[in-house]
C-alpha cells in the first residue's frame, strides 16, 4: 500500500509543478514580494513592520490560490476527463488515492512556499528605502535577483538543449541557488563589507523583547505554512465534488471565516450551544496568524508553535477523512 501511496504522491507532485498556473502564481508571488518593498514606504509609521505584514499576507494568499488551483488541477480535472478510472480501477483504494493526491499537492506547495519565503527574507534584509538617496542592498540584488534570473536562463537552456521540463528544472536550480545566495549575503552588509553572520538581518534574533528577530519571523512563516496545509486539505476535499471556481470560493470562505472565528463564534460560545459546537469544529485559522505578537515585540513560544502544529495536523486529518467519504460515493465512470 505504501508503494502505491508513494507513486500517486510522486506523480501528483510532478503533475502539479508542471501546471502553467503553478509557475505563474509562484512568479507573481515573488514579484509581489519585491513590490511590497516599495509599497511599505508609504506608511507614516514603521515601514519594516508593514513590510512584514505585507510579506506574510502575500505568502498566505499565494498559498490559498496555489492550493485551490493545484487541487482542482490534479483531482477535478481527472474526474471530468475520466482519467481517474485508470487508477481506481486497479487495486488502489480510494482513501490511498486521496491521501496520495494530498501528499503530492502538499509537496508542491511546500516548495513554492519555501521559495516565496526566501524572497520574503531577502526583501526584509533589503528593507524599505527611507529616501531616494539611500543605497540599495547590493548583495541581495546580486544573489537574489541575479540568482533567480540565472536559474531561469539555465532552466531554459536545459529545456532547449536536452528537452528537460522547464518548470521542474527551474525549481531544482532556483531552490538551492536562492538558499545559498541568502546564506552568502548574510556575511555582507549592504555595501559588501564583511559582517557577523546575519547581523542586522531581519533584526537581531532576540528571544526576550527588542526587535523582532529572524527566528521569530521564521516561526511566523511556519505558522502560515500550517494554515496553508489546512487550506490544501479543504481544497482537495472540495475538489471531490466541486469545480475550480467553486473550490476557490469555498477555500476563500474557510480562510476568511477561520481568521475571524474567535470574534464571530468564540464570543458567543458560552451563550449558545450551536456557536460553541461550530467554534470547536470549524478550523480556527486565527491561531496561525501571529502578527499581533510580532508587531508588539512579543516572543512566540515554541510550546505554542508545537500545539498549533498538532492542531493543524488534526484539522488536516479530519478534513481529509471528509474528503475520503465524499470521494467514496463519487461516480467517476
Amino acid at each position: 500500500m505504501f508503494a502505491k501511496f508513494r507513486s500517486i504522491a510522486a506523480n501528483t507532485f510532478v503533475e502539479t509543478i508542471r501546471q502553467p498556473l503553478y509557475g505563474a502564481l509562484l512568479l507573481v508571488t515573488i514579484l509581489m514580494m519585491i513590490a511590497n518593498v516599495a509599497l511599505a514606504g508609504f506608511t507614516l509609521s514603521d515601514d519594516d513592520k508593514l513590510l512584514r505584514d505585507l510579506g506574510l499576507n502575500t505568502l498566505l494568499l499565494s498559498g490559498l490560490f496555489l492550493a485551490a488551483f493545484s487541487a482542482t488541477g490534479v483531482l477535478t480535472r481527472e474526474i471530468e476527463n475520466k482519467t481517474v478510472l485508470t487508477v481506481v480501477s486497479k487495486p488502489v483504494g480510494r482513501p490511498v488515492f486521496i491521501l496520495g493526491k494530498y501528499a503530492g499537492v502538499l509537496g508542491a506547495l511546500l516548495v513554492a512556499f519555501y521559495i516565496g519565503f526566501l524572497a520574503f527574507a531577502m526583501c526584509l534584509r533589503h528593507s524599505v528605502l527611507q529616501a531616494s538617496a539611500d543605497l540599495w542592498d547590493m548583495p541581495i540584488i546580486v544573489f537574489g535577483f541575479g540568482g533567480a534570473i540565472a536559474s531561469l536562463l539555465l532552466a531554459a537552456l536545459l529545456n532547449y538543449l536536452n528537452g528537460s521540463e522547464f518548470m521542474g528544472s527551474a525549481l531544482a536550480i532556483l531552490t538551492p541557488v536562492l538558499t545559498l545566495g541568502l546564506i552568502i549575503a548574510s556575511f555582507f552588509d549592504a555595501q559588501w563589507n564583511l559582517q557577523p553572520f546575519a547581523d542586522g538581518f531581519m533584526g537581531r534574533d532576540t528571544t526576550y523583547g527588542g526587535a523582532v528577530g529572524a527566528g521569530q519571523i521564521m516561526l511566523a512563516g511556519v505558522m502560515v505554512m500550517m494554515a496553508v496545509m489546512v487550506l490544501a486539505a479543504v481544497a482537495l476535499t472540495a475538489s471531490t465534488r466541486l469545480g475550480q471556481v467553486t473550490t476557490l470560493l469555498v477555500c476563500t470562505i474557510v480562510l476568511v471565516l477561520g481568521l475571524i472565528s474567535d470574534y464571530v463564534l468564540g464570543g458567543r460560545a458560552e451563550s449558545s450551544v450551536i456557536a460553541k459546537t461550530a467554534y470547536l469544529v470549524y478550523p480556527n485559522l486565527g491561531v496561525f496568524w501571529v502578527m499581533d505578537a510580532l508587531n508588539n515585540d512579543i516572543p512566540i513560544p515554541l510550546a505554542y508553535v508545537g500545539k498549533v502544529c498538532l492542531y493543524a495536523l488534526l484539522q488536516v486529518f479530519a478534513i481529509l477523512m471528509i474528503g475520503v467519504a465524499l470521494f467514496q460515493r463519487r461516480e467517476v465512470g
